[in-house]
């Protein structure tokens, strides 16, 4: 059921949105998945995860969905009233996938490697997930997360990588000096790559403007990193919601860092070459 019908007599100009403005004074938005948007009306606050030509179906954080009718400044972003429009037809030529690469139609996900890419959190790899999951699938890559770098040196020891059983490691915060940097090059080899990007936390690899921001704020030394910038950029939210909102934001490599994406890219590489299986000659 569509939660705000017209009903047979049409909308009453006075009841709803009489004070909202007119359309084309708001933005429009294109539709896609995971898009999170909130009604006009405060009431509920959810990620697109289908639509049609007159509705679209939301889904809360927990699980919960509800469905509304697409109109003019309908639904609010980031507290901005905007207008979502069903998304223009596909242009010709390859699909592409979030990564950019070419999209392989109809794909199954190959058997998994016995390579592997570690990151260091649940969501440096939901971010990994969101757009490369596709050319991980196709090529057969699990992606697993860290507890933390310091677990790193007994990760390789128990992975015990070597020719056709490679390991890719993505590290946050991997700069000259840091604590990181240490870790990383006790473990590096042949079969282990380890490179990472400057990031405090891989949050700072989402472009700014993608979730609205000017930029991300700094923190003071001290203070836990991810409640800062919660509190800093005024979300009166958890950091788990806060987290939902960036990764929501996030719709292709285009709204991500390139620091974030040529690392990405290496360690996929590392773990997919033909150089995996066959030796190289002596």
């Amino acid at each position: 059921m569509v939660t705000k019908g017209t009903g047979r007599y049409g909308r009453d100009v006075l009841a709803g949105d009489w004070r909202r403005p007119k359309k084309g004074a708001v933005r429009e938005i294109p539709l896609s998945r995971d898009l999170v948007v909130e009604d006009a009306d405060e009431t509920f606050c959810g990620a697109v995860v289908s639509w049609d030509k007159a509705a679209v179906t939301l889904e809360d954080r927990d699980g919960r969905r509800r469905v509304f009718e697409l109109g003019p400044a309908a639904f609010l972003v980031d507290g901005e009233p905007v207008t979502l429009v069903r998304p223009a037809a596909a242009p010709q030529g390859p699909l592409r996938s979030a990564s950019g690469s070419i999209a392989v139609a109809d794909a199954r996900a190959r058997t998994a490697r016995e390579s592997r890419i570690y990151v260091e959190g649940a969501h440096d790899a939901e971010l990994v997930e969101k757009v490369w999951g596709h050319d991980l699938r196709v090529e057969g890559v699990a992606v697993e997360f860290l507890e933390g770098i310091d677990d790193l040196p007994a990760v390789v020891a128990e992975f015990s990588p070597g020719p056709g059983r490679r390991l890719g490691v993505l590290v946050d915060h991997l700069v000259p000096g840091s604590k990181e940097s240490r870790i990383a090059e006790r473990v590096r080899g042949s079969d282990v790559l380890v490179v990472g990007h400057p990031y405090v936390d891989v949050w700072q690899a989402v472009r700014p403007r993608a979730v609205g921001i000017g930029a991300w704020p700094e923190v003071p030394r001290g203070l836990p990193w991810k409640e800062g910038v919660v509190d800093a950029l005024g979300w009166r939210m958890e950091t788990g919601e806060a987290w939902r909102r960036i990764l929501g934001s996030v719709r292709g490599y285009g709204y991500l860092e390139p620091s974030l994406l040529g690392r990405v890219e290496e360690l996929i590489d590392f773990v997919t070459g033909p150089h995996e299986t066959e030796p190289a000659e002596l």
